[in-house]
């Protein structure tokens, strides 16, 4: 997988792109549980109160506080807060004033006139402690009863009526001293959550009293809040669509990259590489394979940069809401982590294994619906449709083995969040019990808790996919990093003019590759212009080798292969072939027209030179036959057309290229005799000027040749004209014997 990631770099700009929205849809994500804690917490349970620090305190409140507070930080207060009056304060002022603060009618007034946070921090330490001491103080607990009756028992009944904090502040300093901090002295181990939310209940109860609306403050307060959320919401949704768009762009243009480098690759390799691979992998590569990258690109962008994100947000968001309970996610990562390693290593080997049967399916379709008509002429339809159940049965076997795996982790992994979630509120429910805890940090935790946990979660569902996309990575890299055997040279010779047309086999031999013997050796002969070399020989005797070596499907392991007086290694591929018309054995033709069948050498070739072609060839009468003529549509393959006809027309394409060299392998084996005698004598007045290379089985095609090679055993036992060769080459009369009558032989 690593090798592709060099395909990536174009998209680098993209995939920072991806990588900022990630940051932004994470933040989205993980800010969305601490707005629900604040909605619960603040905008409920305190009112919508969130600070402990009062906007505004009654001067009455304020002379009862300075009891309770210090030099330090009775300067602090006072240095914070503003007292205002109907005295001092301009009539607009006051009526401004009146509105949001109507005891101020009958009372004056402090209010908050910083908004510097290190002291607002300071006045939130200071009044959590006195507004805890006032609640107390205030309140009804048995503390509180028991040191008010205590009290009375020294001090007048009079007193009865008042609260303990009025009963105090009218006490000597020291006994009074004493007793704020032996209370003091007790709620300050009470849990944090529980000191602010006392703190909290004394500002609401002042707020009440100056006449604040605390309905109003509440409403605004989650109507805010839940703005923020719905804010986010939409901001991570943008986010995220952006992701999945760039995501899949970056993907299918990685795809697509892979798909030209593999097919470019393919294109040169030399018929050495193309026994290595078949037709059916090369073609499951460059699509299967390719696809499974492009989908695990999409995954990766998308899931393995965003994981990581929220997992290490959500931990920190986790540890900064309540420390007690980290080792319940610690817990679920590593029974996760165990669940889907066990799958794993089940899985594996199936993923590594799906490919592969993939090749082999495409494989055995490909050669039944190749061979579909010799399946029906031998009636072996039973045969082959058990050979295709037998491919598909192992595909979908290890597919659907595959698929209930999956199957099964995703019902299982809700499990273990749904048991770590009831862990949860378990351990929460107590730490609320105790007051360590509040209810909106516990729906906070559980929220964050499974934003890290579906982190990992996703992350392994990723592993899981990871193995199959590897492996196709793998095998769509061994085609790219496959060594080419036929390379254009640093270096390239010209080609020399007075050798135009010559084609020159020095002492030539060859052996494929991992073969213990030589298929041809020692060949050397010299194909001039103007004249026919043909070879003939047994099956097998090496004649298509030798006209492979002129194109460079293959190169030579021993000797010099010259055209043009050029050694065609030190030549581009291009400028070699330039000059070769080649005619395969077998007859092929492209999807698309006649014409452009015809003009595939040559495209610019005359409508003039496409009817001459086709002429020569004698493919002109059946196609003026067809109703569209050279416009008739040839389907892939050429299997609208007989045999004989697609042989014509690869001829009439080789000529319509109008090379110097002609290369026929055994290409007049699907003409009828006619045909054949009618095709030589057209190409012996046509291209009388060219050289011309026959591979031939019927001796009748190559009677009139100027030079024939007779091999056999891959070398040339034989070398002349034909009756040169019935004089005293051996092998050649056998072979015209086998063929020819005495008649024949005896006009010849």
């Amino acid at each position: 997988m690593l090798k592709l990631i060099k395909y990536l770099k174009k998209y680098t700009g993209l995939i920072l792109i991806v990588f900022a929205l990630l940051m932004i849809q994470a933040l989205s994500d993980l800010s969305l549980p601490s707005y629900t804690s604040d909605i619960v917490d603040v905008g409920i349970q305190q009112g919508g109160i969130e600070s402990t620090v009062p906007e505004a305190v009654r001067e009455s409140q304020m002379n009862k506080l300075r009891f309770l507070l210090d030099d330090a930080s009775e300067n602090i207060i006072f240095e914070s807060y503003r007292l205002i009056s109907k005295d001092n304060l301009s009539q607009e002022e006051f009526e401004s004033y009146l509105k949001e603060y109507p005891i101020l009618s009958s009372e004056n007034l402090y209010v908050l006139n910083t908004k510097v946070e290190a002291k607002l921090t300071q006045l939130n330490d200071i009044f959590t402690r006195v507004f805890l001491l006032v609640n107390v103080l205030n309140g009804e607990s048995e503390q509180a009863e028991a040191t008010k009756n205590q009290l009375l028992q020294q001090m007048p009944t009079a007193l009865a009526d008042q609260t303990l904090f009025e009963i105090v502040i009218q006490m000597q300093p020291e006994q009074a001293d004493f007793i704020i901090k032996s209370i003091e002295k007790q709620v300050t181990v009470m849990p944090k959550a529980i000191q602010e939310q006392s703190a909290v209940a004394v500002v609401k109860a002042e707020y009440d009293a100056i006449g604040i609306d605390i309905d109003r403050i509440q409403t605004e307060y989650i109507f805010i809040a839940g703005a923020k959320m719905i804010g986010l919401a939409f901001v991570g949704l943008v986010a995220t669509v952006l992701v999945g768009f760039l995501a899949a762009k970056i993907a299918a243009g990685l795809g697509r990259d892979l798909r030209t480098q593999v097919f470019h690759r393919v294109v040169n390799f030399s018929n050495k590489e193309f026994d290595k691979y078949s037709t059916a992998t090369l073609i499951t590569r460059s699509t299967n394979d390719i696809q499974q990258v492009q989908m695990m690109m999409v995954m990766m962008l998308r899931i393995v940069i965003y994981a990581p994100i929220l997992a290490i947000g959500g931990v920190i968001k986790v540890l900064n809401t309540n420390t007690s309970m980290t080792w319940i996610i610690a817990l679920g990562v590593v029974v996760i982590m165990g669940f889907v390693g066990t799958l794993f290593s089940i899985a594996m080997p199936k993923f590594k294994l799906m490919q592969k049967l993939v090749d082999r399916l495409n494989l055995v379709t490909r050669e039944i619906l190749t061979g579909l008509p010799v399946i029906r002429a031998f009636h072996k339809e039973q045969y082959e449709e058990k050979r295709f159940e037998e491919a598909n049965y192992d595909l979908t076997n290890t597919g659907l083995f595959v698929n209930r795996v999956m199957a099964f982790m995703m019902p299982t992994m809700m499990f273990i969040m749904n048991g770590i979630t009831v862990l949860i509120m378990w351990k929460g429910a107590k730490g609320i019990d105790l007051g360590n805890m509040q209810v909106g940090d516990l729906m906070a935790f559980i929220q964050y808790t499974m934003q890290v946990i579906m982190a990992f979660f996703m992350l392994t569902m990723i592993s899981v996919m990871l193995p199959r996309a590897t492996v196709s990575a793998a095998r769509i890299g061994e085609i790219i990093d496959t060594d080419l055997t036929i390379l254009d040279p640093d270096k390239t010779e010209e080609f020399i003019d007075s050798k135009k047309g010559y084609v020159e086999f020095e002492n030539v031999s060859f052996r494929y590759p991992n073969a213990e013997d030589d298929v041809i050796s020692d060949i050397t002969f010299t194909a001039k212009p103007g004249e026919t070399t043909a070879i003939i020989g047994s099956t097998g005797s090496g004649k298509s080798t030798i006209v492979n070596l002129i194109p460079r499907f293959y190169d030579v392991t021993e000797g010099v292969i010259k055209v043009d007086g050029a050694d065609i290694r030190k030549v581009t591929q291009h400028d070699l072939r330039e000059k070769l018309g080649y005619i395969p054995q077998k007859g092929i033709l492209f999807s698309g027209t006649i014409d452009s069948n015809i003009r595939y050498g040559k495209q610019m070739a005359t409508e003039e030179e496409v009817k001459k072609a086709a002429m020569i060839a004698q493919a002109y009468d059946f196609i003026e036959e067809k109703p569209d003529r050279y416009n008739t549509a040839i389907s892939q393959d050429g299997t609208n057309v007989s045999g004989g006809q697609k042989q014509r027309l690869s001829i009439a394409r080789a000529i319509a290229k109008d090379p110097e060299i002609y290369i026929f392998d055994d290409s007049f084996s699907a003409l009828d005799y006619k045909t054949d005698v009618a095709l030589r004598k057209a190409l012996k007045s046509e291209i009388s000027n060219s050289t011309v290379i026959i591979v031939a089985q019927r001796i009748s095609t190559i009677l009139h040749a100027e030079q024939i090679l007779v091999l056999e055993d891959g070398k040339i036992v034989g070398k002349g004209t034909h009756h040169e060769l019935m004089n005293h080459c051996e092998v050649y009369q056998q072979i015209a014997s086998s063929q020819l009558s005495k008649e024949e032989l005896a006009n010849e």
